[in-house]
């Protein structure tokens, strides 16, 4: 069984509130996970607490059963929670079904019962719209703001800067500054 501690809150979105909710509720961190795709870091990660406050939980068993045209209809609402809030709506309730149905509703349990890092890869990876790359960011939250501990966890926790190193509001802007920069130097070393 994996030790774990729970940060006050993470700074992911500036605002206390959400940094606040993702820190507490694993079900909110793995649902900021899954919407940080096309959006800022801020938009994916203040979407638990508008989903919270729009449905009325962040509960993975409620949202699971819930229909589907209600969590559609939460997503929709201005400020939508995601870019493509039908899409996300959908996912966010696959994962809050894949949570129940593996995980009997307790997302933490992905971490407190891995084997080890690689089981616990492997469990993240099986999560609906967790590919390659948040899976790996994941890893890095886990392991340096919640203090998991498995073995083998530097076999799989990424070397380069993620959000796993975000631990202020500066550290935020600093890792957001850097992965635009490394994305325009992959983008000028395509070009002709």
């Amino acid at each position: 069984m994996a030790l774990a501690t729970k940060p006050d809150r993470l700074h992911f979105t500036g605002n206390d509130d959400a940094d606040a909710l993702i820190a507490a509720e694993p079900f909110a961190l793995l649902v900021g996970f899954a919407l940080d795709q096309q959006v800022p870091v801020q938009t994916a990660f203040a979407g638990p607490l508008k989903i919270k406050q729009r449905l009325g939980t962040i509960n993975p068993e409620t949202i699971a059963s819930m229909d589907p045209g209600r969590v559609e209809a939460a997503f929709r609402e201005k400020p939508a929670v995601h870019r493509f809030p039908g899409t996300m709506a959908q996912r966010v309730q696959d994962l809050a079904r894949a949570v129940v149905d593996e995980y009997a509703g307790d997302a933490e349990r992905l971490w407190t019962e891995a084997r080890d890092a690689h089981d616990l890869k492997a469990r993240l990876g099986s999560l609906p719209g967790f590919g390659d790359m948040k899976v790996r960011s994941l890893l890095a939250v886990l392991a340096k703001r919640f203090r998991v501990q498995l073995d083998r966890l530097d076999e799989v926790v990424p070397k380069h800067p993620t959000l796993g190193d975000v631990d202020s509001a500066q550290a935020l802007a600093d890792y957001q500054a850097e992965k635009r920069a490394y994305k325009a130097a992959l983008r000028a070393k395509q070009q002709p």
